[in-house]
């Protein structure tokens, strides 16, 4: 294991405790997407059933377990504690146009057609436009509080670490996984405007806020 898998391990956990954190401090789901965070659970749910097959690492078992847990304390927190503060209109993205595609890529690019396998290549392939219900309900609102776009730029920061750490696995064990790469680069794309804002507004104290969509 290298040192970007793990920055990237910490960038990730991280983004989640910043958001649950916000949620419990302030008693509010205001401004996350519940979509996006089904999405993550449904992520999580599918790439982690080797935990009942496979052993790899404590840590890995660990962060695995660790990972479940906060994504599906999320949901609960948004649909169930805290529901009434939950912006159901401007959470708006149908997620049908990720699901249905990504499903049915999945079976068509994979590395073998066993359920398990086709399970883990659609976590990578959903995992990718994961976000996109959170950006789409900022681009709705026009803005995003300071602790949201923290959470948003340490689940960014964590995907750019995952390539870095893809890249560093190719130079030094020539190993290179097509479908992760490719993924994650996707994924990266869709942060690359938020990342700009973030480094021109956020870190120098001002409000994250969008044209509103006319």
């Amino acid at each position: 294991m290298n040192v970007f898998r793990i920055l990237g391990d910490v960038s990730h956990l991280l983004a989640i405790i910043i958001l649950l954190l916000k949620i419990v401090k302030s008693k509010s789901c205001a401004g996350i997407s519940g979509k996006s965070q089904i999405l993550f659970a449904l992520v999580f749910t599918t790439r982690y059933l080797d935990l009942f097959t496979t052993f790899i690492s404590v840590y890995n078992t660990v962060m695995k377990v660790i990972f479940l847990i906060c994504a599906y304390i999320t949901v609960y927190m948004i649909y169930v504690k805290f529901p009434k503060t939950f912006d159901s209109e401007n959470d708006s993205f149908r997620l049908e146009f990720l699901l249905v595609p990504v499903t049915g890529l999945s079976f068509l690019e994979n590395h073998s057609f066993t359920p398990l396998e086709i399970l883990w290549t659609f976590s990578i392939y959903l995992e990718s436009v994961a976000i996109l219900p959170q950006l789409f309900m900022i681009s709705k609102t026009g803005e995003a509080e300071t602790i949201t776009t923290h959470y948003l730029f340490f689940l960014g920061l964590y995907r750019a670490l995952y390539i870095a750490n893809w890249v560093w696995r190719y130079y030094t064990e020539n190993f290179y996984d097509q479908i992760a790469v490719v993924s994650g680069v996707v994924q990266t794309i869709f942060y690359c405007d938020f990342f700009y804002l973030y480094v021109t507004k956020v870190l120098k104290g001002k409000k994250l806020s969008l044209p509103m969509p006319v």
